[in-house]
């Protein structure tokens, strides 16, 4: 395995960091979070020139990139810089529209590269646990579309969204892998309500409300009933790249941590000399580099045609990240001792980051079981 980027891949990623050096430091960021909206307009537009949504999609799909490393370099640079903009969504719609979208519902990825279009994931649902296969919202045919009832649970940037990919189950019990088809949902449809609220980490996220909600025959996404495969697909991208997030975070709250035991003193001797804080923070270095191979595995098996080796390699790295993410958050909080939880420093914040994105698309007790009953089908 080569573990060096290309070209393009460098570039994009130097100019993504300076972009966010620059423009995103940590008061910005935490006026955009707070903000009415949850991120800023005008910085996604910027991401979308940059060229930065782009790489997240293949040229076929009018992108320039599309595979495992270009989203893990991307959300890297994101989650250093603790970008709530709302790429994820991005890059999870995209996908599913790129795996089972038909002509005219593929040109739809053009508006969402070119970030006129703010797309959001719409599966979770109040009464589930991470399982992809729980979808109580139901979807009936009517003389001329679909009908959609339900309601789906923390969309990010709900609020804010023009288009939602919006489960929903037209045959079998509510537990059933057949009988989830997908939908396509433009946010002003007639019976579609969002309710929003802040995230606990910055940004908003909302609680989706379809009362009703009368969509034409050309709202499915796929084949009926057969959505379970492109939903794991979309799933997919979008752990790997909150396993990407999460290691750049990490490595944000290392580099802090190593500036603070450097120049912190305690009875006029620098807290980095300690023997006992040295092995703790070597230990941390340790456990970050094993994160990263983590997303580098997940990065290269994305792309496989072995489902059952790229699902598992994906679950394994979304297990480290929780495991590691939680440390790594620990770890420097206490090692910057009281300092360490005021909420002024940057520090608490990625920690705070880290210990959520253990909780979005399944954390790591849900990816571990995942991983064995996997191991299982593969030895069957």
């Amino acid at each position: 395995m080569n573990f060096e980027h290309t070209e393009d891949r460098r570039m994009l990623a130097d100019s993504l960091n300076r972009f966010i050096a620059e423009q995103y430091a940590f008061d910005a960021r935490d006026r955009i979070a707070k903000s009415a909206n949850g991120f800023s307009k005008e910085i996604f537009q910027q991401f979308a020139e940059l060229g930065v949504i782009g790489a997240l999609f293949s040229e076929a799909d009018g992108g320039f990139g599309g595979g495992g490393f270009d989203i893990a370099v991307v959300f890297e640079a994101l989650g250093h810089g603790l970008v709530v903009e709302p790429l994820l969504g991005a890059v999870m719609v995209g996908e599913a529209i790129s795996v089972a979208g038909n002509a005219a519902q593929k040109e739809k990825i053009g508006d969402i590269i070119n970030g006129t279009t703010v797309a959001a994931f719409a599966h979770d649902e109040a009464d589930t646990h991470y399982e992809r296969t729980r979808v109580s919202t139901q979807a009936e045919r009517s003389s001329d579309g679909w009908v959609l009832k339900g309601a789906k649970a923390v969309v990010p940037q709900g609020e804010q969204a023009d288009l939602f990919l919006v489960s929903a189950r037209t045959s079998g019990n509510v537990d059933d892998e057949a009988g989830i088809s997908l939908f396509l949902v433009p946010a002003k449809t007639a019976g579609l309500s969002v309710r929003g609220c802040p995230a606990i980490d910055g940004g908003r996220v909302g609680e989706l409300t379809l009362d009703g909600v009368k969509l034409g025959a050309d709202a499915l996404l796929g084949v009926e009933g057969q959505g379970h495969a492109t939903l794991e697909r979309a799933i997919g991208r979008g752990v790997l790249a909150l396993c990407a997030e999460a290691l750049g975070a990490m490595e944000a709250a290392k580099t802090a941590t190593l500036e603070y035991l450097r120049t912190r003193k305690q009875f006029g001797t620098l807290i980095g000399s300690f023997q006992a804080l040295q092995h703790r923070m070597a230990d941390l270095l340790l456990e970050i580099e094993q994160a990263r191979s983590a997303v580098i595995n997940a990065a290269a098996a994305i792309d496989g045609s072995d489902r059952v080796a790229r699902e598992r390699a994906l679950s394994a790295a979304k297990f480290s990240i929780g495991r590691i993410g939680a440390l790594v958050a620990e770890e420097s909080i206490q090692m910057h001792g009281g300092i360490g939880m005021t909420w002024e420093l940057p520090l608490p914040h990625y920690a705070k980051r880290l210990v959520m994105i253990d909780h979005q698309l399944g954390d790591e007790d849900h990816h571990l079981q995942r991983y064995i009953a996997l191991g299982k089908e593969l030895a069957a």
